[in-house]
């Protein structure tokens, strides 16, 4: 479990952050809230310290029950200053929303409240996550400040465009999506952790056997082309893969990234690769797979592409109908099963869909020769695709050629993929 310290500065976004540690201390992170006096104006203290379960702080001088301790930590015995304990505890602090004036006071090195004293007082990483009207974010001031930023090291993620707090304006400015920010967060978490001596991102000491180890993950989904400019794909994020990345390279493993479609932040420390169609995939796979010890192949390939893709754009003009002749794709995990070497373990992935899932997961295990299988149900609207919670069954085959299967209930797909990888650390143990 990592520590974040959240700081909410004063922005009509400042709602987006309960969200935020919801994400978070759902994933298993405890988290901690230091406010601006004028981000109270917009959410109060207790609603944070109700979701926290931990006292809220905007004041150097406001004494903190908990001493400068996450939930889950001893607190000490004696009271410490309250900006040095709680960055000194903290694994990462984030700054969400960063107002202007609050930009402009970390740039310049002012501590003038608890949360730019925390922030000049912090060893650990920083993020902040600015929002703020678009004039405001574009004025050259501000674009100064987080130039300062970035060149002393600082997290910056960039605010989106859309619609802003004040009526009929548009533009650049909105905070970052929760879950976007928990992402970023998690990566920064993984890859301070993978410092400091094979730490996974949760703060558990990571199995020796990983280093040294290579693993190979497939993430995302591949498009087939239509024409040039439509595709046959699938709702396939790339979450899980890149969560599995993480906690593989985290763990110590040499870890290769062959990533189609994924609009996600690359995992630091992890050599990536972007692919497009299933005949990518397999050409990528192909290259790496002969010299690593674990495959997790969660990309989604699709079953089926166009028999001929058509020239430029097709046009609906004129047309009632659209008629596709389509042919199989390469079953890339079966060529690579019929490839494989003694010593590699080979893992696949399969949504599934309703009270069956199990069962049609156990012929894939079996018709592809792998050591395990990990299904979903996507009949379910909680779990699965483009969210970050799953819910799984893991099917292995142990080293008495016996079936197993092991039921992961709904976590965040940080803890879900701890839990697959803790399933091959037990396979290649007993291999």
């Amino acid at each position: 479990m990592s520590r974040i310290l959240l700081g909410v500065s004063g922005a009509v976004a400042a709602y987006k952050s309960l969200e935020f540690i919801r994400l978070a201390t759902a994933a298993g992170h405890s988290v901690r809230v230091v406010q601006t006096p004028m981000s109270q104006r917009f959410v109060g203290g207790a609603s944070f310290q109700a979701l926290t379960g931990a006292p809220v702080l905007s004041s150097e001088f406001e004494r903190d029950p908990a001493r400068g301790a996450f939930p889950g930590q001893e607190p000490p015995a004696h009271e410490p200053l309250s900006h040095l304990a709680l960055v000194a505890n903290a694994d990462l602090f984030l700054v969400a929303p960063a107002s202007a004036n609050t930009l402009a006071k970390l740039a310049h090195g002012l501590a003038d409240n608890l949360l730019s004293s925390c922030a000049l007082a912090a060893v650990c990483p920083v993020i902040l996550a600015p929002a703020m009207n678009n004039h405001m974010y574009e004025n050259e001031a501000t674009r100064a400040n987080l130039q300062i930023l970035r060149e002393r090291g600082v997290e910056i993620v960039e605010p989106g465009v859309g619609r802003l707090a004040s009526k009929g304006e548009e533009g650049v400015g909105r905070l970052a999506e929760p879950a976007r920010l928990l992402e970023i967060c998690e990566t920064v978490l993984g890859a301070a952790a993978g410092e400091h001596a094979g730490r996974s991102p949760i703060g558990d000491p990571a199995p020796a056997s990983w280093r040294g180890l290579k693993v190979l993950v497939t993430a995302g989904g591949t498009r087939e082309p239509i024409d040039s400019v439509r595709f046959i794909g699938n709702s396939s994020s790339g979450r899980m893969g890149f969560a599995l990345a993480r906690a593989a390279q985290a763990r110590g493993a040499e870890v290769t990234l062959l990533a189609a479609n994924v609009a996600l932040l690359r995992p630091p420390g992890v050599v990536c690769h972007d692919v497009g169609t299933a005949a990518e995939l397999q050409k990528a796979c192909e290259r790496e797979f002969p010299v690593c010890d674990v495959l997790l192949m969660t990309a989604a390939v699709a079953d089926f592409r166009p028999r001929e893709q058509a020239e430029g754009k097709l046009k609906k003009s004129g047309r009632t109908s659209l008629e596709l002749e389509l042919e199989p794709t390469a079953d890339v995990l079966s060529s690579l099963a019929a490839q494989r070497s003694g010593g590699q373990t080979l893992v696949g992935f399969a949504a599934e869909h309703g009270e069956r899932a199990v069962d049609y997961a156990r012929g894939k295990l079996k018709e592809k020769g792998l050591d395990a299988v990990v299904v979903n149900d996507i009949s379910r609207k909680d779990i699965g695709f483009d969210v970050d919670v799953n819910e799984v069954s893991i099917l292995a085959i142990d080293a008495e050629r016996q079936e197993t299967v092991q039921h992961v209930p709904r976590a965040s797909k940080t803890e879900v993929a701890e839990a697959i990888l803790d399933a091959v650390e037990r396979l290649r143990s007993r291999a």
